[in-house]
């Protein structure tokens, strides 16, 4: 501990010494004044030395504990702000600094408590030290000294502890939080008895607060926009307020193409028969298979064929593939809308769980579960006519259509055939599941305010559907 020096006291030192001067050049012994001058100089030079050396010291250990809260501080942010293409980003850094800096990410909480710990005890050490220093060179009241204190020093450790590195870690967060990261492990293992405590207690806190959150449905959110909806609000754009609910909780079968309506080409096929399927089609991505559909080799873009168009005789198109995405059908759309966006793909080749195809989705399948069918002038007539409406209460569809689709064209919830439509995301798949087979023309299949009259079937599937509502459409019965 350094010593306790009053201004005070030094100023009567000097006084003593001019003192002890005096006198001295009165003596007669010229030898003994010398000794004694020199002494007493010595002292006086010894006590001066000593009190700017503590205030220096002291100065110094402010400014340094300055820093570190400035750090401690910003890191906080660096940390916190960091958005998932970021994080993604830090996860293909290889070195040492990117490890531990996804170390850290991974136990937020910890992290976050080391941070507060270790900001506080700086703080607690600069408040401290500038009392200190404070006493050296002002003989202050308490109360003064109090005024002084929370207002130099406060201001101090806002300006440069708090606002100015907070500032600088939002715009450059990656860059402190890789330089932060071997410092912060290392005061998470320093601190880490005390943040145990800290981390519990916010567990036990996190566990009360989720026991009162109240968990609402996608049919709860969907009443709230029909609620806060009026006249006055478009029907787009109540639909697509719908489809930003329901988005989430879309899985890949409910939207993808069956494998039945995909067009193909086989690996083998000639080049100018290729080009004829390509063109009456009107698709710019084609799936490219070998044998069999279940056998998908990749995807051929028509881009890639239009420096080739030209060529005369045959040509090796199938070196023009490319790789194709494969998915499983359970997937949701919103994850595989982030990885079509990062991949920079548009289509992806659904399977099921044994490996076979079950069908395709592609990036406009997904954005038209939002904003609703988009067409274009490729679209064929036969994809614009899926249904007829008879009237409010009555619909003919076609037994491939999707439940989903169903259900966004008559203006229902969803989930009302969840519990009987079993893994089917078809018409015909649902009739299939309340029936137990594959029914004859003319047979009627209710469910709650459904009537499903079969209209056309042959021995391998459900072809055609009327659907009768028998009540208003927007009940559940």
């Amino acid at each position: 501990m350094l010593p306790m020096f009053n201004p005070g006291e030094k100023f009567q030192g000097f006084i003593t010494f001019a003192a002890a001067n005096q006198i001295l050049f009165s003596l007669e012994d010229i030898d003994s004044a010398l000794f004694i001058f020199n002494t007493a100089g010595f002292i006086v030079a010894a006590v001066i030395n000593e009190f700017t050396l503590s205030i220096i010291l002291g100065f110094a250990l402010i400014l340094i504990l300055l820093i570190c809260s400035a750090l401690v501080s910003g890191s906080e942010i660096a940390f916190f702000s960091l958005n998932p293409l970021q994080i993604q980003g830090l996860r293909n850094i290889t070195s040492k600094s990117g490890q531990r800096t996804m170390n850290l990410l991974e136990r937020p909480k910890r992290l976050l408590a080391t941070i507060l710990i270790s900001n506080n005890f700086l703080n607690v050490a600069i408040v401290i030290l500038s009392t200190y220093v404070t006493q050296q060179l002002f003989n202050l009241t308490p109360l003064m000294e109090f005024i002084m204190l929370a207002i130099l020093v406060s201001a101090l450790i806002l300006l440069f502890g708090e606002i100015i590195p907070k500032m600088y870690a939002t715009r450059h967060n990656i860059k402190f939080a890789l330089f932060m990261a071997p410092a912060l492990n290392f005061l998470i293992k320093l601190f880490y008895p005390i943040s145990s405590i800290l981390v519990r207690s916010t567990s036990v806190i996190d566990k009360r607060l989720a026991k009162k959150k109240s968990n609402l449905s996608i049919s709860d959110l969907s009443d709230a926009i029909e609620i806060t909806s009026n006249e006055s609000t478009p029907v787009e754009e109540r639909k697509i307020l719908k489809g930003i609910v329901k988005f989430g909780d879309i899985d890949v079968k409910e939207i993808m193409k069956s494998r039945v309506d995909v067009v193909a080409v086989e690996v083998e096929m000639p080049f100018s028969e290729m080009l004829k399927v390509i063109i009456d089609s009107g698709y710019s991505r084609i799936p490219v298979y070998s044998d069999s559909f279940d056998k998908i080799k990749g995807i051929l873009y028509v881009k890639d064929l239009l420096a080739h168009l030209e060529v005369k005789g045959d040509f090796s198109w199938p070196n023009l593939i490319r790789d194709a995405f494969f998915i499983p059908e359970n997937k949701k759309i919103k994850d595989l809308l982030q990885e079509f966006q990062e991949k920079k793909i548009h289509m992806a080749i659904v399977v099921d769980e044994y490996g076979g195809t079950s069908g395709i989705v592609t990036l406009e399948d997904i954005i038209e579960e939002i904003f609703g069918e988009i067409s274009d002038e490729f679209d064929t007539m036969e994809d614009e006519i899926e249904f007829k409406k008879i009237d409010d209460h009555n619909y003919i569809f076609e037994g491939k259509t999707t439940i989903n689709d169903f259900c966004k064209i008559i203006d229902i919830e969803g989930g009302i055939f969840d519990k009987v439509k079993g893994e089917s995301d078809s018409l015909a798949g649902l009739i299939l599941e309340l029936e137990g087979n594959i029914p004859p023309k003319d047979t009627v299949i209710s469910y709650k305010n459904f009537d499903f009259k079969i209209l056309a079937s042959d021995d391998r599937r459900i072809k055609k559907i009327r659907i009768h509502i028998k009540h208003d459409k927007s009940s559940d019965a």
